[in-house]
């Protein structure tokens, strides 16, 4: 029966190679792509009326006879079909543009469902081009009946594609989809059966099995989302003891008392967590979303120091050399006066270079390795790897996650956000990983001001960054674009760069900073700019992550609308880190009220979390993180945010799986199947 579901597509009746190809590009391959696609919304077409209470504008199905029907050639390229139909109410113009074709499927005297947009004009009711069906057919699947409408394309119409589904779904010699829930959580949870809810998610007998084929739907992918990250867990875990290390030692409370500040009351609970986690014999997967500035770093540093006081390595990953080299600074400033050996693996090193510090990881002659993905590059070979960062976890894929812990035996993992998610999401892309969060800033932190501006007060505003610099500040100014393009009108880095340079800003130096750079290119204007030399930096996003220079205290954003909240955040988290006030300027003149709205949000608070939240309600989960987490499978039909009562649910029926192996059996064919085996097998090292 698995067999059939992966058949190709092109096998059903009636699809052949060329339909397959344009079912193709709407994400279906097989058969099992076809029933999991899902409808994107609803036409309640089960209320009939009568012809006389049919509402102009709006789409409506009613029951009526034919009358009479013929066609017309207005003009060569046009040919009219038209139809007239009555009920015992009055009389309805059914019309079809170069469809001729329909003339053939009426007679006199015929009993149809009508389903259309209704025009009515000069007392006359007509119907443009309107789904019918006969009233005495056995199947109804376009009228009379809550009739889906999916997402398709110009070459594949919605009643093709409903015809597909029942013939899949209905024909006596096809296969009933396979269940994946075990019978006793069907039970538990009240869920209708795979084949009814697969049934009534595209031909729900009414509202009631509608929402109970959704129900169970969201359930099975919440669960098996669930049961994969707890089945990654528990594999990281259950091959072999993790590293228990030993309480904290000497280097641990030197670094703590050679800190200049106090940690906050949510940086000594986290290090309490990730300090219970690392003394465990169990191997520690704990995930710490902070936001901007909150001091995540120091705990990733005192983290790396317990583990390097019990005789291990440690290593943390970023996501670009610019934050690797930003982190190689910050823990050498902490760890070289404590006799601490460090080492920076980035792509950029020369090929000697590279392999001196190749063999001094194999020997252990260092203790702490920063890198950037060339990290988890085959030959690179740890003496005794026991803790492993990945900072701004959302830039690497899950797998990548797991190729730098398989670098030693069961290291303890640490995985560090900037970009806060709520718990219910964190429970969902995170579910292999406890979740730390830290809220609190450290104090003497001041707000930023945000504001928003239109290309009206474009020249304040660029006073206003002219006026900061001679005060011996310095500013960011971002734009979504590198260079021009015709598609989108947004202001480009280089284009922008040209005008200011010739223009507000024409006597202040200034850098200009992009991803098509070359590596040298990049650090050195960024070395001018920590320096203080270069006064404003004109960039793209290129700095949304790692840049720390204290002295910045502008963050001018061109074309604010182009970007999403959360990066927004982001992007102004690369000021407020002294001790002057800062400023956000957002340069937009989008007319649109969400848009708008968005952007308001970021003048009212500067609480990551409560930005995200409103994120994720106003752009969903789909493209919360910007880049996708590689590995993870999509969520076809569950909503995070509207699904979140499903989630628990999803979650505790996962927790109850996983306390039996035979349950556990039962269910893995379904995850793998659902996640990819290679997945998996990444995890079991």
């Amino acid at each position: 029966m698995h067999e059939f579901w992966s058949k190709n597509i092109q096998f059903i009746k009636g699809v052949g190679p060329t339909k397959a190809a344009l079912l193709n590009k709407l994400g279906i391959f097989t058969i099992s792509d076809l029933i999991e696609h899902y409808p994107r919304r609803y036409e309640d077409r089960s209320q009939l009326k009568l012809i006389s209470l049919l509402n102009d504008g709006l789409v409506e199905t009613f029951q009526a006879k034919v009358v009479s029907f013929a066609d017309s050639k207005p003009r060569p390229n046009l040919i009219i079909t038209k139809a007239v139909v009555q009920d015992t109410s009055g009389i309805a113009n059914l019309v079809w543009f170069n469809q001729p074709y329909k003339k053939k499927a009426l007679r006199i005297g015929m009993n149809l469902f009508v389903s259309g947009k209704i025009q009515r004009k000069f007392y006359q009711c007509e119907v443009l081009n309107p789904d019918i069906e006969t009233v005495d057919a056995d199947d109804h699947i376009n009228t009379g009946r809550i009739v889906p409408i999916y997402p398709a394309n110009e070459s594949i119409s919605q009643k093709w594609l409903r015809l597909l589904l029942w013939q899949v779904l209905t024909g006596d010699h096809y296969n009933r989809p396979i269940e994946t829930l075990p019978q006793a959580i069907i039970e538990q949870y009240n869920l209708m059966d795979r084949y009814d809810s697969i049934l009534n998610i595209h031909f729900p007998k009414d509202q009631i099995s509608l929402a109970k084929a959704r129900h169970r739907l969201a359930f099975e992918e919440l669960y098996l989302l669930q049961c994969g990250l707890s089945y990654l867990k528990q594999k990281n875990k259950q091959k072999c003891l993790g590293i228990k290390h030993a309480a904290d030692g000497e280097l641990v409370k030197k670094i703590l008392h050679s800190l200049p500040f106090d940690l906050t009351n949510d940086q000594r609970r986290v290090l309490a967590e990730i300090t219970a986690d690392m003394e465990d014999t169990l191997s520690m997967q704990r995930l710490v979303q902070g936001d901007v500035g909150s001091g995540k770093t120091i705990i990733a540093a005192l983290a790396l120091a317990k583990t390097v006081e019990n005789g291990f390595q440690g290593a943390m990953m970023a996501p670009t050399e610019i934050l690797a080299e930003q982190h190689y600074q910050t823990l050498n400033s902490i760890f070289i006066p404590c006799g601490v050996k460090t080492a920076l693996l980035t792509g950029k090193l020369s090929r000697r270079k590279r392999q001196d510090i190749l063999l001094q990881i194999k020997t252990g002659q260092v203790d702490i390795i920063i890198g950037t993905h060339a990290l988890i590059q085959d030959d690179v070979e740890f003496n005794r790897l026991g803790l492993v960062v990945t900072d701004e976890q959302h830039r690497f894929g899950v797998l990548q996650r797991a190729r730098l812990q398989l670098k030693g035996t069961m290291p303890d993992v640490l995985v560090m956000t900037a970009t806060p998610i709520p718990r219910t999401l964190a429970l969902t892309v995170y579910g292999d990983l406890d979740v730390s969060s830290i809220r609190q800033l450290p104090p003497g932190r001041k707000p930023i001001r945000t504001f928003i501006r239109g290309s009206a007060g474009r020249k304040r505003v660029y006073d206003f960054v002219a006026a900061e610099t001679a005060k011996g500040r310095q500013a960011y100014v971002v734009c979504p674009l590198v260079e021009e393009s015709e598609k989108i009108q947004a202001q480009a880095a280089t284009t922008l760069y040209e005008e200011l340079t010739q223009g507000y800003l024409r006597n202040i130096p200034c850098g200009l900073l992009h991803g098509k750079l070359a590596n040298k290119d990049k650090e050195a204007i960024m070395a001018e700019f920590y320096s203080g030399r270069i006064k404003v930096l004109i960039a793209t996003t290129v700095i949304e992550v790692g840049v720390n220079v204290p002295n910045a205290t502008i963050m001018v954003i061109e074309g604010a609308e182009r970007f999403g909240l959360a990066q927004l955040h982001q992007l102004r988290g690369r000021i407020g880190r002294g001790t002057k006030l800062s400023y956000c300027i957002l340069l937009s003149d989008t007319k649109n009220d969400d848009t708008r709205e968005r952007l308001t949000i970021l003048t009212e608070t500067n609480d990551g979390f409560a930005i995200s939240e409103e994120d994720l309600k106003l752009r969903g989960p789909g493209q919360f993180w910007g880049t996708r987490q590689h590995g993870m499978p999509d969520l076809k039909i569950a909503s995070i945010l509207r699904d979140t009562p499903i989630l628990l649910e999803a979650r505790k029926a996962a927790e109850w799986t996983f306390a039996s192996p035979e349950r556990l059996e039962l269910i893995r064919p379904a995850v793998s199947k659902w996640f990819g085996e290679s997945y998996l097998m990444a995890f079991q090292g």
